[in-house]
């Protein structure tokens, strides 16, 4: 993360200094399409994020600059003062989701800056969030625990930036752990850290970035979650016990068939069988069982592609070549519709498969792709 270049450049624009925080981007090493569907995820932070520089400047009034843009924007925290400016409108919904839970939010300068790559799944826009949540609350003692920072995040992406997200991208990322990825019920917000250790089982992670990017807002990301919706509705009727799918039997899917769409249906399947998947998955891994942890990764990249069709051609190539080179895990990370492969390797296989993975996607696309390697890393934090 580019902490001098954004404290340097505070201090250019506004002439003084201030506080600088930090979070992270996060990896989910399975359980994807589930959190809004109230089953289970299992992220961890990583070594890549954002970073602010904050002060407050007696006004009712944000001064922010984005570094890696190189665009301002100044803005009020009134409910009608939203800035035109995309990246902005992350910072102001966080203004004023604080503000409706009570908050009484200064006007302040900041400068930010990050190293999540844009479009890769790695969750850029939550660690932006979470920083500027993190930061005001300490900043302003006001009080709120992590898991509301949390909402505060997930309520900007719905209210303010135009995506239904789940909780898990902001949770992940004011929560990390080093060492640790975290099981999140993500129905009743309880969870665990799961100490993740792959190097000294003989394994390491990495991404690989299609380089093709996705834009969610608009996007048939919500008309996934609306198909589960669908599909929980049409269930209620029979099992009026059920609130998500992740409430849901196999065997009551199957009851609905017809009355739902098939391609709710499909949608509503993967949906059931990823939480059963993360189940299997966590205890395998508490067992040291990379190998069935890497299988059950396959199986969420074929529910994924097949099922909920939220691959692209890109993705599934690379998931092949992954299995070509005895990768034992990978499966498309993040939303989908571009972004990453996440990849459990054998360490002894590592370098051929990095290799033979960016020179045949190159041959395949003709273009390269990135490799990204995992250090799963703390959460939002002051720094300086």
């Amino acid at each position: 993360m580019d902490i001098t270049n954004v404290r340097n450049k505070f201090k250019e624009l506004y002439g003084t200094e201030g506080a600088v925080y930090a979070s992270p981007g996060r990896v989910n090493l399975i359980g994807e399409h589930t959190d809004y569907n109230g089953g289970f995820v299992l992220p961890g932070a990583v070594d890549k994020g954002m970073v602010a520089e904050i002060v407050f400047n007696g006004t009712d009034k944000v001064r922010a600059y984005a570094l890696d843009l190189g665009e301002k924007s100044e803005f009020g925290l009134s409910e009608d003062d939203a800035p035109k400016e995309h990246w902005a409108k992350y910072i102001f919904g966080v203004c004023r989701e604080l503000t409706k839970r009570g908050a009484t939010i200064k006007g302040f300068d900041t400068v930010f800056s990050g190293d999540v790559p844009l479009g890769a799944g790695m969750s850029s826009s939550a660690a932006l969030e979470s920083t500027y949540a993190f930061a005001l609350n300490d900043l302003l003692n006001l009080g709120f625990d992590k898991m509301t920072l949390a909402k505060v995040g997930q309520s900007t992406e719905h209210n303010y930036v135009g995506v239904k997200c789940g909780i898990m991208d902001q949770f992940a990322s004011i929560h990390g752990k080093a060492g640790h990825l975290m099981r999140l019920d993500c129905k009743t917000g309880e969870f665990q850290y799961v100490p993740f250790d792959p190097e000294a089982h003989g394994y390491k992670v990495v991404l690989i970035d299609s380089c093709v990017k996705h834009e969610l807002v608009g996007s048939p990301y919500n008309k996934r979650r609306e198909s589960c919706e669908r599909a929980v509705k049409a269930i209620q009727r029979k099992h009026p016990e059920v609130e998500f799918l992740r409430d849901a039997q196999p065997e009551w899917l199957e009851e609905v068939i017809g009355v739902i769409s098939q391609e709710d249906y499909i949608r509503a399947k993967y949906a059931i069988d990823e939480v059963h998947r993360l189940l299997d998955a966590c205890a395998a891994l508490a067992a040291g069982d990379y190998e069935t942890v890497g299988r059950k990764m396959y199986g969420t990249h074929i529910g994924m592609s097949v099922l909920y069709e939220v691959s692209c051609e890109e993705l599934d190539f690379l998931n092949e070549v992954a299995k070509e080179c005895g990768v034992t895990g990978s499966r498309v990370m993040g939303g989908g519709f571009g972004g990453c492969t996440i990849n459990v390797v054998p360490a002894p296989k590592y370098d051929e498969f990095i290799n033979t993975a960016k020179a045949k996607y190159k041959e395949r696309f003709g273009i390269d792709c990135k490799v990204y390697p995992v250090v799963i890393s703390d959460g939002a934090r002051r720094i300086a």
